[in-house]
Formats: C-alpha cells, sequence, structure tokens
C-alpha cells in the first residue's frame, strides 16, 4: 500500500493528545486507585487496556498514513466488457463520469475529493481528525480504528465508575484537587466521546452491511425518490447481501476482521453487483 505525505494537523494532533490522556489516566488513576497495579487483577487490566490503546493507535495511524486510493493514470473504461454491467455515469448527459480536475475517467464509486484536490477510489468521505480521505484502501482500517476507539472509551468510563466505589485513603487535600480534576476531565471527555463513537460505528456498520459509502447513501436517497417518482423500485447495485458485503470489507476470514489487513480489497477499480452475485469474492480485476 502506498504511503501519503503528512503535514502538521491540528486535529490529528488532538486525536493523539486525548487518546495519551485517556492511557495515562485510566492506568495510572482508575486502575491503579480501583484494583492497585501491584495486584493480579490490576495488572490483567492494565495490560489489556494497553493491548486496547496499542491496537487504537496502529489502526489510527495507518489511517492517517495510508493513501486512499489512486486513480491510476492510464484508467479508461471498458464499455464493452459483458463482465461489468454498470458503468456510472454523469446525472445529466449520460456520458461516462469525468473529472475535469484531474483529466481522466472516473472508475465506480470514485469521487473527486476538493480538500485532497484528487479522485479518491471508492470515497467515503474526507475526515479531518485523520488529516485523509477515507476510501477504498483505508476504509476498512477506520472501521477498526472506530470499534478499538470506541472498546476503549467504554472499558475507560467503567474503570472510572469503578473507581469512584474506593474509599480515599490518605490523600492529603492537594491530592484530592488532582485527582477531582482528573475525574472531571475523564468525564467530560469519555461520555461525549463514546456516544460520539457509538454512533459513527452504528452508522458504518448500516453502511458496509448494504455495501454503501456515506456518499452513495445520499446519492441514494435521491435515485430512491426518483425512482418511486417513476414508479420504479430502486436497489443499491452493489448490495449482494449482508454478510458478502461485510466480507468485501472487511475480509473473508472472520478471524481478520478487526486486523487492519487490506489483501482482499483488489485494485478498487471494479466492484462486485447484484447483477454478477454469482462470480466469485475476488472477481475484481487487478490494476
Amino acid at each position: 500500500m502506498k504511503r501519503k505525505g503528512f503535514g502538521f494537523s491540528l486535529p490529528v494532533t488532538a486525536v493523539i493528545l486525548v487518546i495519551g490522556f485517556i492511557y495515562f489516566s485510566t492506568v495510572f488513576t482508575f486502575i491503579d486507585r480501583w484494583l492497585s497495579l501491584a495486584s493480579s487483577p490490576g495488572i490483567a487490566n492494565a495490560a489489556a487496556f494497553t493491548a486496547l490503546a496499542l491496537m487504537c493507535v496502529y489502526n489510527y495511524s495507518i489511517a492517517v498514513f495510508r493513501d486512499p486510493g489512486r486513480v491510476p493514470p492510464s484508467y479508461m473504461p471498458d464499455v464493452e466488457d459483458p463482465q461489468s454491467p454498470v458503468h456510472e455515469i454523469k446525472r445529466k448527459g449520460g456520458d461516462l463520469r469525468y473529472c475535469q480536475k484531474c483529466s481522466h475517467f472516473k472508475p465506480p464509486r470514485a469521487h473527486h475529493c476538493r480538500v485532497c484536490k484528487r479522485c479518491v477510489l471508492r470515497m467515503d468521505h474526507h475526515c479531518i481528525w485523520i488529516n485523509n480521505c477515507v476510501g477504498h484502501t483505508n476504509y476498512k482500517v477506520f472501521f477498526v480504528f472506530v470499534v478499538y476507539a470506541m472498546s476503549a472509551c467504554v472499558y475507560s468510563l467503567v474503570l472510572l465508575v469503578g473507581s469512584l466505589t474506593v474509599e480515599p485513603q490518605d490523600e492529603d487535600q492537594e491530592m484530592g484537587s488532582y485527582l477531582r480534576t482528573i475525574y472531571v476531565i475523564s468525564a467530560f471527555v469519555l461520555v461525549p466521546l463514546s456516544i460520539a463513537l457509538g454512533v459513527l460505528l452504528g452508522w458504518h456498520i448500516y453502511l458496509s452491511l448494504q455495501n454503501k459509502t456515506t456518499i452513495e447513501y445520499h446519492e441514494g436517497v435521491r435515485a430512491m425518490w426518483l425512482a418511486e417518482k417513476g414508479g420504479q423500485v430502486y436497489k443499491h447495485p452493489y448490495d449482494i447481501g449482508a454478510y458478502e458485503n461485510l466480507t468485501l470489507i472487511l475480509g473473508p476470514n472472520i478471524l481478520s476482521w478487526l486486523c487492519p489487513t487490506s489483501r482482499h480489497i483488489g485494485s478498487g477499480l471494479r466492484f462486485r453487483t447484484a447483477f454478477d452475485s454469482s462470480a466469485p469474492v475476488s472477481s475484481e480485476t487487478k490494476p
């Protein structure tokens, strides 16, 4: 996978600082105060939370640095290919989709990003929190990062609440004030963050089950309205069944769904559709 260039980003810096704050407050305040880092339960919880935090940071770094997918300069749609029944066309004029800014045709599901200033394969959206587009090559790792991030936030909240049940012993006034500050800031960070990540994860689970991107969802709302207006039924062409949709996005091996592996994704120039659902999963053409 290609890596993209990276410069300073305030949102990315903020995410890193929040991750660091949550980790240190959870391990050295909540766990230590509730279970003690010198005890077996304390060590076990610290090790588990550390592993979760490391997976979170690892997947986040890949989502930030991995190129989301570039359209090859030589790409040309083959309208006579019988194995590719779907050729996306412009809403007006019925011509094949062509990017005037990049000066090349757009493969199916590709869109031009005004922030990145180029076309992105299977573009979902541009995310300021990773300073990158979420597209064909980094969608899975973005999805997995959200899973780990939400799990870490909920885990930290549980440990926070548990540590509040412990009666303070031999705490001077200065230490008590310090701990109250940590707890207040942690609560203000963890509660809204858990809710936001939960909503985001639920949204992308919904999209993945239907094999849609965020852009395709909004385009589909309009397409469904136009189809109903014309007395027809609209069906998303890339929806080939919930489980098959998940395997195309997360991989054929369920044991690797929460790993940042992406060898299964193919070229991003062609995708299985409901019209050729009988074809094998690996039917994507390679560049």
